[in-house]
């Protein structure tokens, strides 16, 4: 599927309830920002971002149905529904959208829990989701403080806060968030940031 930017929009945004939509409008705003400041493609940023969160209203059987046909990382039944949409998201934008690029695929795949070893765009992605104008939550104006100086400063800030709440809630953790912050503080520590 070849579409304009204005189309690929209408596709995506229909797929969501309007206040998601302005959502994603932040996150694309957001992910240009960062992706200036910190060296990533603006235009793969923005793309990412419009594509970020083009399956989260499937309905849960749909995403668990694709999980399981399509070969995909079925891992993720095992933990939180939040968690689906986004390895959804990266099989619709290659599938549906004709995204080819492994770079974005990554950032829309990993923006939920992150990555080891993520990549500039990746980090964009998922921090742009955090810190997006529309969020408010505990928290978020630190998390934003620290993304103007650092990515990863600001990625751990986020984890920490997912990881807190989720333990708060006494909810499942999902592994690889877990090694994502670990990454980053290493990371932090290389640096002497820490």
């Amino acid at each position: 599927m070849n579409l304009t930017r204005a189309e690929l929009i209408q596709s995506v945004s229909s797929q969501m309830p309007e206040k998601r939509w302005r959502h994603t409008e932040g996150v694309m705003q957001s992910a240009v920002v960062l992706a200036r400041r910190y060296g990533a493609d603006p235009d793969k940023a923005d793309l990412a971002a419009i594509l970020h969160d083009v399956a989260k209203y499937w309905p849960s059987d749909r995403q668990e149905q694709l999980l399981r046909d399509k070969a995909l990382n079925d891992e993720l039944l095992l933990y939180d529904k939040p968690l689906w949409h986004a390895e959804i998201g990266a099989y619709v934008a290659e599938t549906e959208y004709g995204i080819e690029d492994t770079e974005i695929l990554n950032a829309i795949r990993y923006h939920t829990s992150g990555r080891v070893g993520m990549t500039t765009l990746e980090k964009v992605i998922c921090l742009a989701d955090y810190i997006e104008p529309g969020r408010d939550f505990p928290g978020v104006d630190h998390i934003r403080r620290l993304a103007e100086t650092s990515l990863e400063a600001g990625l751990v800030a986020g984890f920490d806060s997912t990881i807190n709440l989720l333990l708060a809630r006494r909810q499942v953790i999902y592994p690889l968030t877990v090694l994502s912050r670990n990454d980053l503080v290493k990371q932090l520590e290389l640096e002497g940031e820490l």
